[in-house]
């Protein structure tokens, strides 16, 4: 089939690669060029740089205007893909392809529709995680699906969650699109009084504070990434966790104990066991080397 592409960050890409090597991509549509890391330098989407490898149109909008939708009719697709595009997709875009637009959104719909599906699944103690093939409609995640898929969340963090659904999600998308040439889909409505949203997870969520439950703040590490990183100060020092775990360790609420390498945090509950951090100023270690200047640490405490 003709397809038309949409989508932005590195979860997009194997929905772009998977479509690339069973379908003719026509085009593919992007966020445009961003301040995407620690720089100040713009750089292209991750989508963006794959489909310019392929061989691919690319067109940059941040927002679908009348423009791209002409440019969208022109090229006469019989299905549209979107893959976390990053924008909302205007209802006059909804029926150019006559096979339809569908959406690979990761989660077991109706449950966390919007922005931020994994973390937010993370966070909340959900056993598994997932992907579902929608159909785009005027209402956020609202449309029905067709085909999902999931995976245990177990301990894996959200980084390594984005990247195992992304892959799940371009081979549901291609089983999708079969049954959907064929006529064999089978569309499900969702079930509004299941309906949990996503918000977007912002920075303040994800400081780690030792009035928490040890459970809740490794879930704050376990969902973090760059843009909303667990933190918090230990010995009056600010440092980023990367890896931790819920220990049996007795120690107390706000205290901090090393003990043959090994850093525990007190929380509400018991301990935390710090595996990986990135002190501020300094690399990312193991807790094992930073635990070598943490003799006399004393107390750890919340960011402000």
């Amino acid at each position: 089939m003709r397809v038309i592409f949409m989508g932005t960050p590195a979860f997009a890409v194997p929905s772009l690669e998977a479509l690339a090597s069973n379908h003719e991509v026509i085009a593919v549509f992007t966020r445009p060029d961003a301040v995407r890391s620690r720089g100040r330098a713009l750089e292209p989407s991750p989508v963006k740089v794959r489909a310019e490898e392929l061989g691919i149109p690319v067109c940059e909008c941040s927002r679908i205007s009348p423009d791209e939708i002409a440019a969208m009719r022109e090229l006469a697709p019989d299905l549209i893909a979107v893959a976390a595009y990053g924008a909302i997709l205007p209802d006059p875009m909804l029926d150019i392809a006559p096979k339809g637009c569908i959406n690979v959104h990761a989660s077991l719909l109706p449950r966390w529709r919007g922005a931020a599906p994994i973390q937010r699944a993370i966070l909340a103690g959900d056993e598994v995680a997932g992907v579902s093939i929608m159909a785009v409609v005027h209402d956020l995640d609202a449309g029905a699906y067709c085909a999902q898929a999931s995976t245990p969340i177990a301990e894996k963090g959200a980084a390594e969650l984005i990247d195992e659904l992304s892959h799940l999600g371009a081979d549901l998308l291609i089983s999708a699109i079969a049954q959907i040439e064929r006529g064999e889909a089978v569309w499900i409505e969702q079930d509004e009084s299941l309906v949990t949203y996503a918000h977007k997870v912002e920075k303040p969520e994800m400081l780690l504070s030792p009035e928490d439950t040890a459970a809740a703040n490794r879930a704050r590490v376990q969902a973090s990434g760059d843009a909303a990183p667990a933190r918090c100060l230990v010995a009056k020092r600010g440092v980023r966790v990367l890896d931790a775990r819920v220990s049996t360790e007795g120690i107390g609420m706000g205290e901090v104990i090393v003990r043959s390498s090994r850093v525990f945090l007190g929380c509400a509950d018991g301990a935390l066991e710090i595996l990986e951090v990135k002190p501020d100023g300094k690399r990312e270690m193991a807790a094992s080397a930073w635990a070598a200047g943490l003799r006399d640490a004393g107390q750890w405490a919340a960011l402000s």
